[in-house]
């Protein structure tokens, strides 16, 4: 396995991670806990160290991760995050309860500890802004919670980027994660390069698209109601015939090349930029390991113009992602 480092922080980790939120959050009911000790052991034994969770994921989760890796803590990386401490429904839509405070923060931070079985956190990522606190004051509190080592490192996730340079000028972030994909390409727009000028890291979430671009999925695909891809504006049919040239160009460079449409898919981000982390999600053995090979997948510039080429001329709706 290839490895990225996690920007300024100097923390070396597999070029492709694992994130666990489809184990308990988001994908249908809870996969079975012994089963997923046994996939996050696997993804040590094939390379990867590199972990994602949350606790709106819902606390088993990060105690998921905490049983699994009794033992071999120093071997991996976890990140985990702070700032939403729940969620409601509000006419209908699941709203995220928001607090990102110091004193919020450090009781966060405490229960992560105690559930993930661990003194420290690698990274510390503020899962989504708090409107009523200010960056550099989440920044204060990050430099605290570094200097008393209970992180080493911290991040922001799907924050604006004035926001990001406020906090970054009181205690360095070290990585942003966003989503991105070939069907969600708007970090290209400011935050590359941002990233690159400042020596920061992007773990990139949903680099499969929700698993849209692995092919898997055809125009007449239903979820169940508790699979958050059932109000997915990229899995209606309409979308999903609008933007089969994508996956035509996926399904043909593969069988040349001989991987799957994922392969293809990941490499191609790996190739992006040289700080591009993407952390896809599995409950399945064998996707994880074919997850985890794209690293070995080379393209050429010309594959990857071509590539990039073809995503320019495509109609894709970013609306409805």
């Amino acid at each position: 396995m290839k490895m990225r480092v996690l920007g300024n922080s100097n923390i070396q980790v597999s070029a492709i991670g694992l994130g666990a939120m489809g184990m308990d959050h988001a994908y249908g009911p809870q996969s079975d806990r012994d089963e997923m000790k046994s996939l996050l052991k696997r993804a040590v034994d094939l390379g990867c160290n590199f972990f994602d969770t949350a606790p709106v994921y819902g606390e088993s989760n990060e105690r998921l991760l905490g049983e699994a890796f009794k033992g071999i803590r120093e071997n991996v990386i976890i990140a985990t995050k702070f700032g939403i401490t729940g969620q409601e429904k509000v006419s209908n839509k699941i709203q995220n309860k928001l607090n990102s405070k110091p004193n919020s923060i450090r009781q966060q931070i405490d229960g992560s500890l105690e559930r993930l079985e661990t003194d420290y956190i690698d990274l510390y990522f503020q899962h989504r802004v708090d409107p009523d606190v200010e960056p550099e004051e989440v920044a204060q509190t990050m430099s605290e919670l570094i200097q008393e080592g209970k992180i080493k490192a911290w991040g922001v996730s799907e924050a604006p980027l004035d926001y990001i340079k406020r906090a970054h000028r009181i205690c360095p972030i070290s990585a942003i994660e966003n989503q991105y994909s070939m069907v969600y390409r708007k970090p290209e727009d400011e935050l590359f390069e941002f990233c690159e000028e400042q020596n920061i890291a992007f773990v990139a979430y949903s680099p499969l698209g929700n698993g849209f671009l692995s092919g898997k999925y055809s125009d007449n695909q239903s979820f169940s109601d508790d699979d958050f891809r059932s109000e997915m504006g990229r899995f209606k049919p309409e979308v999903m015939a609008q933007n089969q040239a994508v996956l035509d160009e996926i399904t043909q460079m593969a069988k040349d090349k001989n991987v799957t449409p994922a392969q293809i898919v990941l490499a191609w981000e790996l190739h992006q930029k040289p700080f591009i982390i993407p952390i896809p999600g599995t409950t399945k053995i064998e996707r994880l390991k074919e997850n985890l090979k794209s690293n070995e997948v080379e393209l050429s510039e010309q594959e990857l113009d071509y590539l990039n080429q073809t995503l320019d001329k495509l109609d894709i709706d970013e609306t409805h992602f």
